[in-house]
């Protein structure tokens, strides 16, 4: 009886224990404090990032093999789908070639932060193919690309001017997304990327606002991400500059037909340019003189516009905001919120790292200055070039390598043993 009193008394103590109030209450968030939602995406397995990196490597072999051997718009077009399902979809736009940017700037500039090998092989692969054959890894491999080759109905030529214009926002956003990542501010890339919430079915309503708004656009205009925002595009663009294979319409010569201009959604064909003469070849000289002699001026005043505009780019980052709210809270004035009262338990590393960030904001504020003013003048210096073409061709930078051009060259159809285009029935029984 005596050990069965024990038993029971024990059974009492435990359940009271349970019932008790406990001595270390959970923190009350009743405040307004909200849980930050987690921005960085869970580990993936080894074997799965590697699979990943197989997938990207296969499908730009794929795609160069479709560009220049097989030449085919339909192999292009079954590949896109491929990627836009594995890269898109089902990896749901991470990791991608896009967003590797921030992960290299940041491991630039942060000794602490270890670089992915997936994100080094998809920042990388698809420059290094730039460099050698042009943006094939733009034809059919990048997701974004295919998903607004996807709804691309009936395509409208861009003005000029407007081309140009809307053309310099890819390399100052790319600019802006280095220094954030760089000052461990954040990766903006990926936070304004407007296809990602539709990989995801999920996001903010602003982004899938936009995300919806430039598949809309992209109804009538081609590509308008790829063309007017995309920062990793400007680094393709700038790398292929420098390949030695570019993609060619016609296989021998050239009809001087002008279709393949006309099929081209994205104004990448350029049309034949005669020798200019003596006298508006000197003009152009010094032009070009002129200009060269300005760039050092551009880069120098948008790298003192970019150092003005430092301090106040640094208050995005949180370290930076909350220390100044610490500063602020000292003189008085409202209740302090819960991060503030943190800080006060020991401020002194919070406002150290606060200054560090800072620095570096000052030193990438000129950076980013400098490299908006080498942007906008090599822009014009661009524009004032001119250069000899016989035959239409692609612009390298401009071109996504998507293969329309082939199916309207009747060169190129004559060469795979099919009809001309303007010599087709236009009724089949």
């Amino acid at each position: 009886m005596r050990r069965f009193l024990n038993i029971l008394l024990g059974f009492l103590l435990l359940g009271s224990t349970a019932l008790a109030e406990q001595r270390f209450p959970p923190p009350d968030f009743e405040s307004g404090y909200k849980i930050p939602a987690p921005t960085t995406p869970f580990a993936r397995a080894e074997f799965l990032q590697y699979l990943d990196m197989a997938a990207l490597l296969a499908a730009l072999g794929v795609s160069l093999w479709l560009v220049y051997r097989s030449r085919s718009r339909r192999g292009i077009a079954a590949l896109s789908l491929c990627s836009l399902a594995y890269f898109g979809f089902y990896r749901k736009g991470c990791v991608c070639a896009i967003g590797s940017v921030q992960n290299v700037a940041l491991a630039m500039f942060d000794s602490h932060y270890a670089l992915p090998l997936t994100a080094l092989v998809f920042f990388l692969a698809p420059l290094v193919v730039a460099l050698f054959a042009g943006r094939a890894f733009c034809a059919a491999v990048c997701p974004q690309g295919a998903i607004q080759d996807l709804v691309l109905l009936k395509p409208i030529k861009v003005p000029a001017w407007l081309e140009h214009a809307l053309g310099l926002i890819p390399s100052l956003f790319l600019g802006a997304g280095v220094i954030f990542a760089a000052t461990g501010s954040g990766f903006i890339i990926c936070r304004y990327d407007p296809m990602v919430p539709f990989f995801r079915f999920n996001g903010s309503s602003l982004m899938l606002g936009v995300g919806a708004a430039f598949l809309l656009v992209g109804m009538f205009v081609g590509r308008p991400y790829c063309r007017f925002l995309c920062p990793y595009g400007a680094l393709l663009r700038m790398a292929t500059a420098a390949s030695q294979w570019r993609v060619r319409v016609t296989p021998d010569t050239c009809t001087q037909c002008a279709l393949c201009q006309h099929s081209c959604p994205f104004g990448a064909l350029r049309e034949p340019v005669p020798a200019a003469k003596s006298e508006s070849l000197r003009g152009a000289r010094k032009r070009l003189t002129v200009l060269l002699l300005l760039l050092p001026v551009w880069i120098g005043l948008g790298a003192l516009g970019g150092s003005k505009l430092a301090t106040a780019a640094s208050m995005v980052n949180p370290t930076v905001k909350l220390a100044e709210r610490y500063v602020r809270s000292l003189s008085g004035g409202e209740k302090e919120p819960l991060e503030i009262q943190r800080a006060e338990k020991n401020p002194e590393p919070v406002v150290a790292s606060a200054l560090d960030i800072r620095k570096r904001f000052e030193l990438c504020g000129w950076l980013f200055g400098g490299w908006a003013g080498l942007v906008l003048g090599a822009k014009f210096i661009a524009l004032s070039t001119r250069r000899k073409r016989s035959d239409f061709e692609p612009d390298p930078g401009a071109c996504y390598a998507c293969a329309r051009c082939f199916e309207t060259c009747p060169s190129e159809r004559i060469r795979r043993g099919l009809m001309p285009v303007e010599l087709e029935p236009t009724n089949k029984e």
